[in-house]
């Protein structure tokens, strides 16, 4: 007798049939791993400037050239990634530890307690995000990457709130969850046992999705002035570096690579995220 598959054996193969997504996976790894091995791969400090060599044409020792402070831009390029990745992963983690813990206190319990949760995030989302972050920011003395990812966090878990609550609501109902309520199962341990394994789907489509849309924000913010600030490296200060005509028409090793890794981290990741939502997806009839 043939042993049946089980649902995460189906996801696997499923996401694995679609070459996009595992291709993305292949090409982010890479990006990953040469981020962390950056000493590895240049032995140029990130944050060290050579006024000799200031806005200085690729060299030897140099492949993509030197900055307006003289700093190597490769060094940059390798050591803002760790940054961005960081910032992205962190902030990603944070508002899904938010959002999942509101959305389940919401979802599950109802009433009073729900209604308080979606009248503050109803509240968040009326306000834009970008006057939220830069209001924060501006009156904040110094911007550290922890306080960054805190502000990230703290405007952002809204929409995945509304998601798990959607899931919960859905779920709250269901023979299982009313077998397990009438044996006497704590509320902790319906949440962790039945709620989640069957929010995991959205849960981990909207993860991805969701650092790839803060690696956005943080280059966003930093091009304009009010991210990380220098002489921190990240994608979006080497951006916002290479700002003026004279370096976008003479220095293009200056602003294509950092533009070109955000632009390709970033649409590996939502096209990991588009093939883990078709193979967590029950419905999908993938060919």
């Amino acid at each position: 007798m043939k042993k049946s598959k089980s649902p995460t054996q189906i996801a696997f193969e499923r996401f694995m049939k679609n070459k996009l997504a595992v291709a993305s996976v292949i090409i982010l790894f890479l990006i990953v791993m040469a981020v962390i091995f950056a000493p590895l791969l240049t032995d140029q400090s990130p944050t060290k400037s050579d006024l000799l060599r200031v806005e200085h044409p690729p060299s030897e020792g140099h492949p993509l050239g030197n900055d307006g402070s003289g700093r190597d831009n490769l060094s940059r390029l390798l050591y803002g990634g760790r940054i961005s990745l960081i910032v992205g992963f962190s902030a990603m983690v944070c508002t899904l530890v938010i959002g999942v813990v509101l959305g389940s206190i919401a979802g599950y319990y109802g009433g009073i307690v729900d209604t308080i949760i979606m009248r503050i995030a109803d509240l968040i989302l009326m306000l834009p995000f970008i006057v939220i972050a830069l209001t924060v920011v501006s009156i904040m003395p110094k911007v550290t990457i922890g306080s960054f990812v805190a502000i990230i966090a703290i405007t952002s878990w809204p929409n995945l709130t509304r998601v798990i609550r959607g899931t919960y609501l859905s779920l709250r109902e269901q023979e299982f969850v009313q077998g397990a309520k009438a044996i006497g199962a704590s509320d902790f341990r319906i949440i962790f046992k039945y709620f989640i394994p069957n929010a995991i789907g959205p849960i981990i489509v909207n993860a991805s999705l969701m650092m790839a849309t803060y690696i956005i924000i943080e280059s966003a913010m930093s091009f304009i002035g009010f991210g990380i600030p220098q002489p921190t490296a990240t994608w979006g200060n080497m951006l916002s570096e290479a700002q003026s005509i004279r370096i976008l028409r003479n220095s293009p090793e200056a602003w294509v690579p950092p533009g070109l890794a955000i632009f390709i981290t970033v649409l590996c990741i939502n096209f990991i995220g588009d093939g883990l939502r078709d193979a967590l997806d029950p419905k999908s009839n993938r060919r």
